[in-house]
């Protein structure tokens, strides 16, 4: 009778057991893992290479935001697919939030969650994306609000999901349910949906020793999964647990997914310096073992966290082929409707409206990851950061590709297209050869017919704030503005006179350029020869690839205002100090102000006298003034800006900056207190670099998330000045870590704090550091890093009292530079050091400051107390 039993079982347990794709007598429906761990498509057996984004309008916080902004989320979906489809995109993973659409006991509810999301996948689809899903996302929905959700990861930790039978029973119920939900919109189910190419079991799991029960959960819920009639590669989660890596190397999965957050999240600011290095490889250490090697390999997750920078996202994707992955996905892309404010998951931030040069350059991420051959080995930077039609520079800010028939670029370039004649397609942001643009905004062509383009003009993107900062549905951190803008298209086949027509909804425009310019505000338009007959790439039919010619989607103006009358804004960022005697040239940030408004610049030393500068506009966007040298002595220096209406019929004020306040410094009831102000010092005086006084929002102090990790915080010194504490801990015993690393660290971009001062730097001598530690002997390290990320480092010797250190800066010498904010995950490298440097530093070239303590700490937590470091 038992045997009966087991023979009757057979074909259930078979169908939970089904061996994976690579294995399959017939492959998966889309795409399937060979013998040699390829993700490959079925049909036509060539390698797949995917790359896009994570987007979450269905969920949590994202969902939460439209509605309170008011925005339709079907359109909104509509909206943001399109920009994603306009960026290349080709990939598409979320993790679901299962708690927003499952009961406690795992059984699916449908709601306007899982409406929306399957509204997503019919959209994505219509634009020829493909999709990874990971059902299962252990998150309740609240960041950065309290939580709501209701279904089985609202009872379950993580920790207890994988060992509590109540929890793995709900979701394997939910599993099913969910490979058997059919998408009303597609008429799919979606485990059968062709474009949906293969799922990841659970989100960024928590798992602990021992192995075997890990192993047993992932396997169990791959068999629920099988259960279903699921033929798709299954991916699972390997990053996030390296103590228990072995355990999944071990489980019946197709592919290991990998996330990578290079320096680290939630910085709290804007990440400044050379962060290239960060991203120059990824290592992956078991990545010779025949398990691993057997398995399909997927980015879920990647994000150059806190980093507005258009440089890294291309570097990312070389490195992740390097690495072997065949799909990589950025977390997460925000959606148009809430990216004024940055309030989802504020440490990031991509919108092609509000960070052109970060979104071309997500593009151009695509091109590489869709051009360099999986596994292709590369030189380390800074030598490979020129690979095939590609170019990364730090110093330019510049993201480029370049070949016969692409020329895409993130920042103004000076690089000739290499056969403009043969051009097909172009994205930029800012001029080049081919281009000459006024505004702040991307824009792309893209050629329809011999002699006819389609161009498509983003508004001006200002940034008005720190994205990176704590965010909220009140504040604006980028504006943007309907300019009309100076463009010059130099295309062989268009010629000099050539028409424009606009295309999107509303857009009448019509000109004919002269010698190749002309104006335009933001829209969709067909350029065309004079004599060339456009009609028939005006209808609404009209289609190149996934794109209507006449789609056109951007955000109305920042605020929602006429375009003719947006309020101004000015921003300004003073340097640290200026030298006396010297002139000094401020700039400043514009947005709102037409072309034909005066700005003024009232510069004041405190108490004493005024001059009214006229401030010269280099772009609508950005405009400087120089402050004479009889102004400059030993002081303080005020200034305001004051920005003048020409057209005084419009009803707009005269307004003062910082505070966008009514008249001019010098009326007689001019109210506001607010001003920008840099210290005059002599010259000669030292240099800050920092200064823990005035640095706290400016400056990265992280510990290194290991057994010795460390902490830090703010104390004050005997004389009452704030001081940074850097806390070393007693190890704990037996502790130890895969590769030794430093307890804590402070991280310090000053470079931008010197310009007023750049003309000394030459000649300092020495740094000079005000310090001191709880226990005599600690091992303390600073270093000076250059922009070519070479660091040169001395020891910091430091007694109980505080006490002003002297090191003369010929005794720094070449060493490797610490990756602080600390990589994530935590097998990735927590050292760099270029292949050649110069053997002395050049000053001239230094932007960051390290302050790395190792310990030992004796007996208690070891402190080392820093107040301020100085060049002299």
């Amino acid at each position: 009778m038992k045997l009966l039993r087991i023979l009757l079982l057979l074909p259930l347990l078979w169908s939970g057991f089904s061996l994976p794709a690579s294995a399959q007598q017939k492959p998966a429906a889309g795409v399937f893992v060979d013998q040699q761990g390829v993700l490959r498509w079925a049909d036509s057996r060539q390698e797949v290479a995917l790359f896009g984004v994570n987007y979450t309008a269905p969920f949590a916080h994202a969902y939460r935001a439209h509605r309170a902004v008011g925005a339709d989320l079907e359109q909104a979906i509509r909206q943001d697919v399109y920009h994603l489809a306009r960026l290349g995109v080709d990939a598409f993973r979320v993790h679901v939030w299962d708690v927003e659409i499952t009961d406690t006991l795992g059984n699916l509810q449908p709601n306007e969650h899982l409406r929306l999301l399957d509204f997503l996948l019919a959209e994505l689809k219509q634009r020829g994306i493909k999709t990874i899903l990971t059902p299962i996302a252990y998150w309740n929905n609240g960041y950065p609000e309290p939580d709501t959700g209701t279904g089985f990861s609202s009872i379950y930790s993580k920790a207890e999901a994988y060992v509590n039978p109540r929890a793995i029973a709900a979701q394997e119920r939910y599993l099913t349910q969910f490979l058997n939900h059919q998408n009303p919109y597609t008429k799919r189910l979606l485990r059968d949906d062709p474009d949906i190419i293969a799922f990841e079991v659970c989100n960024e799991p928590r798992y602990h020793e021992p192995k075997a029960q890990v192993t047993d959960f992932a396997n169990r819920m791959v068999r629920a999964m099988r259960a279903t009639g699921l033929q798709k590669p299954i991916f699972y989660n390997i990053a996030e647990n390296y103590a228990v890596h072995e355990a999944i190397l071990d489980a019946d999965v197709d592919g290991l997914t990998f996330q990578w957050y290079p320096q680290g999240l939630v910085s709290g600011h804007a990440l400044r310096g050379n962060l290239l290095p960060y991203v120059d490889q990824y290592p992956i250490p078991y990545r010779n073992d025949p398990r691993f090697r057997r398995r399909a390999k997927m980015v879920y997750e990647f994000e150059s966290a806190d980093v507005l920078q258009p440089i890294m996202y291309p570097m990312m994707a070389r490195s992740f082929r390097e690495a072997g992955f065949q799909w990589a996905t950025q977390f997460a892309y925000d959606p148009l409707a809430i990216a004024p404010y940055n309030t989802e998951y504020q440490t990031h931030y991509l919108n092609l409206a509000y960070t052109p040069g970060k979104a071309i350059s997500l593009l151009i991420a695509g091109k590489v990851f869709r051009t360099i051959k999986r596994n292709q080995q590369f030189r380390r930077y800074p030598a490979d950061s020129v690979f095939g039609p590609f170019r990364v520079s730090y110093r330019e800010q510049l993201s480029e590709m370049n070949t016969d028939q692409e020329f895409y670029y993130t920042n103004t370039t000076r690089t000739q297209p290499k056969k403009p004649a043969k051009l097909q397609h172009l994205a930029g942001v800012g001029s080049s050869p081919v281009v000459t643009y006024g505004g702040t905004g991307a824009y792309f062509l893209d050629r329809v017919a011999p002699g006819v383009w389609r161009l498509e003009v983003m508004p001006d993107a200002v940034p008005v704030r720190d994205p990176f900062e704590t965010a909220s549905l009140r504040k604006v951190v980028t504006s943007i503005r309907w300019n009309e803008q100076p463009l010059r298209v130099q295309l062989p086949d268009l010629g000099s006179t050539f028409t424009l027509r606009g295309l999107n909804p509303g857009n009448r425009a019509q000109q004919q350029a002269q010698d190749g310019a002309l104006a335009v505000l933001p829209g969709s338009y067909l350029l065309s020869v004079r004599d060339q007959d456009a009609a028939q790439w005006t209808t609404q039919a009209a289609r190149v690839g996934v794109l209507g010619l006449s789609e056109y989607v951007a955000p109305l103006p920042t605020p929602d205002q006429p375009v003719a009358q947006p309020l101004p804004t000015v921003l300004s960022a003073p340097p640290a100090q200026a030298t006396a005697g010297q002139p000094l040239r401020l700039q400043v940030q514009v947005a709102g102000a037409g072309p034909q408004d005066s700005l003024l610049l009232v510069a004041q030393h405190f108490y004493g006298r005024t001059r009214r500068l006229p401030m010269t506009r280099r772009s609508l966007t950005t405009a400087e003034s120089t402050v004479p040298a009889e102004l400059l002595y030993p002081g303080l220096l005020r200034y305001w800006v004051v920005v003048k209406p020409q057209d005084k019929s419009k009803g707009l004020p005269t307004l003062t900056f910082p505070g966008s306040v009514p008249g001019t410094p010098r009326d007689w009831d001019f109210y506001s207190p607010e001003h920008w102000e840099v210290p005059i010092v002599a010259a000669g005086s030292p240099l800050p670099l920092f200064r823990a006084a005035h640095d706290q929002r400016r400056v990265e102090v992280r510990g290194t998330e290991n057994a010795f990790s460390g902490w830090a915080d703010y104390v004050t010194t005997p004389a009452g000045e704030p001081a940074l504490r850097l806390t070393v801990p007693v190890a704990k015993a037996g502790a130890g870590t895969a590769e030794p690393a430093p307890a804590v660290s402070l991280r310090a971009y000053f470079a931008d704090q010197l310009p007023g001062r750049a003309g000394e730097l030459a000649g300092a001598k020495e740094l000079l550091v005000r310090a001191r530690t709880s226990q005599p002997g600690a091992r303390v390290q600073v270093l000076l890093v250059t922009r070519d990320a070479a660091a040169y480092a001395a020891p910091l010797t430091l007694t109980t009292e505080w006490q002003t250190v002297h090191i003369p800066l010929s005794s720094l010498q070449p060493a490797p530079m610490l990756i602080t904010p600390r990589p994530y995950p935590g097998f990735l490298p927590l050292h760099f050091r270029p292949a050649t440097q110069p053997a002395q530093l050049r000053l001239t070239d230094a932007e960051v400051l390290q302050v790395v303590a190792d310990g030992p700490a004796v007996g208690s937590p070891l402190h080392v107390d820093l107040e301020s470091v100085w060049l002299q």
